[in-house]
């Protein structure tokens, strides 16, 4: 079940996230529930909500138009060769939270507008020895991986590691900046 309020991760970089809206859309990719959809439209942001799930995406826009929030919400399966449905430069930032399909990144970097910022934050293969989460290798990234895959972006902040509370995950994190005005 996926977290009703936004990632500390994401609220520590919401200043970031503010000021890149000002280049473009901030788009939430496989963004579930919406909750860091809905978090960026209430910083001010427009903001493009992509998932596969119809029902997701239909709750999504309800709490969207429930709270007058701009968020469009986009259905595509991102796990497949036609990357993401956006034009290339068109985003102001992009938001990626326990989501991982590494075909994937190349689109990601050119969907980045020139200055554009990148939040990722999704598993490591260290989640594995926690008895709830994904398992499967291919959603699972190995160490110093997130920021390898994103090599040409300026990276702001990157952290691997356990969180803390009472359901620790291994998560890795990444802040980065595609180079630009």
């Amino acid at each position: 079940m996926e977290p009703a309020e936004p990632a500390p991760f994401f609220l520590a970089q919401a200043a970031r996230v503010r000021e890149a809206s000002l280049r473009g859309v901030v788009c939430d990719l496989a963004t579930g529930r919406g909750r860091h959809a809905l978090a960026a439209a209430g910083l001010g942001a427009r903001v493009v909500a992509i998932d596969r799930s119809r029902e997701a995406l239909r709750e999504l826009a309800a709490r969207a138009a429930s709270h007058a929030l701009a968020v469009s919400a986009l259905r595509a399966d991102l796990e497949t060769p036609h990357g993401i449905p956006l034009r290339p430069g068109s985003c102001g930032a992009i938001l990626v939270f326990r989501f991982l399909f590494r075909p994937l990144a190349r689109a990601i970097v050119e969907c980045l507008a020139p200055g554009g910022l990148l939040l990722y934050e999704t598993f490591t293969l260290q989640q594995r020895e926690a008895p709830y989460g994904p398992k499967n290798p291919a959603f699972l990234l190995e160490p110093g991986e997130l920021a390898a895959l994103f090599a040409g972006l300026e990276i702001l902040s990157s952290s691997e590691g356990w969180t803390a509370g009472p359901r620790p995950e291994a998560l890795a994190r990444l802040a980065a900046r595609k180079p630009g005005p």
